[in-house]
């Protein structure tokens, strides 16, 4: 079966299932995810700075904890000056790509996000700017793109109807996401999706058919990482994903899409020490440290126990590049666009 992905990039159903459901797997998936990454990147790991802007938002996902119902989740919003300054500090530390990402704050207008991303591009044109700013109308995602954005993250979470309908009020609707999803293909932009692993009534067949929406899409960008619980939501008591789960899945994906950018998320390393160099040797070739302010990035806590330490920081670039070493890979600071040809040896 894995020879079958590794070769073809696809699988059936049911062998799908065999794959994602026994950790036996595990080690000869990791085996293979990292020889496709090789080919198409050799051994780098692309570092994009998070600068994450806001934390109102005016949806209220159940498992989110900025969800607009909590109310114990101490608000801030940070103004155009202190981006431009995080963006002046991730350059000197030798960041070629911002990610803007924030909950959906209307705050935010079409016209004050074009002005931010803008000077952003004028001070940095050698630089990408990534945003993740949720559902909006097409008017915004073109305007924003149209100013010198280049990627958007919106993850489609689940693309099971009836399962995004346990995961969010009747407010939203996983058509309205995946529209958001085909216009950012449609207006050019760089575009990610992804899913969480291990969500509250999530089944094998759901993440299958997050598998095939992605077939379907075909993102430059796919960020999966596991479910980890907010006190502060309905699914507070609700137990966390499972981290070889999330491995077996990272490598999946990346035989089924080999010139994919895939990130080592937060997530992985807030559900293990080791989390992120553990992605890394599954398949994943991105990591996103911290560029926010320091005293914002514990209170942007979309789940519980996020961590905010010293090497989770942009400023401890040194750090990083040694664990990304000791994974066997090596941090570079260019702009890190999706593969589009076969620039490595087949190993």
């Amino acid at each position: 079966m894995i020879e079958q992905l590794y070769k073809t990039g696809d699988l059936p159903d049911n062998e799908l299932k065999k794959l994602i459901e026994n950790n036996e797997y595990g080690q000869e998936l990791y085996k293979k995810a990292d020889n496709v990454r090789r080919k198409y990147y050799g051994t780098d790991v692309y570092i994009r700075g998070l600068i994450e802007f806001t934390n109102y938002c005016k949806n209220d996902c159940y498992y989110c904890g900025i969800r607009k119902s909590n109310t114990i989740a101490e608000r801030y919003r940070l103004g155009k000056e202190e981006i431009l300054s995080c963006c002046k500090n991730g350059y000197e530390l030798g960041f070629r790509t911002f990610v803007l990402q924030g909950g959906e704050d209307t705050y935010f207008s079409n016209e004050l996000v074009s002005c931010i991303v803008s000077e952003i591009k004028k001070l940095y044109p050698d630089c990408a700017i990534t945003l993740s700013l949720g559902e909006r109308p097409y008017n915004d995602y073109k305007a924003w793109f149209n100013a010198g954005a280049d990627r958007y993250l919106l993850r489609h979470e689940t693309a099971n109807d009836k399962h995004y309908r346990k995961l969010h009020p009747d407010s939203m609707s996983l058509e309205n996401r995946k529209n958001c999803l085909w216009n950012l293909k449609k207006i050019g932009y760089q575009t990610g999706s992804g899913f969480m692993t291990g969500s509250p009534y999530q089944t094998t067949e759901n993440i299958i058919e997050d598998l095939r929406f992605l077939q379907e899409l075909k993102p430059d960008m796919i960020g999966i990482g596991p479910y980890i619980s907010h006190q502060n939501t309905p699914f507070g008591n609700n137990k966390n994903g499972d981290l070889h789960l999330c491995l077996r899945l990272l490598a999946i994906l990346r035989l089924m899409f080999p010139k994919a950018l895939i990130p080592a998320t937060t997530a992985l390393g807030t559900i293990d020490p080791k989390g992120r160099e553990l992605g890394l040797m599954a398949g994943a070739n991105i990591v996103m440290p911290n560029l926010s302010p320091v005293k914002v990035r514990k209170q942007y806590q979309i789940y519980d126990n996020k961590i905010c330490t010293d090497e989770e920081a942009a400023e401890s670039r040194v750090y990083l590049e040694k664990k990304v070493l000791s994974a066997g890979y090596k941090i570079v600071t260019h702009i890190g666009h999706v593969c589009l040809n076969e620039h490595f040896l087949q190993p």
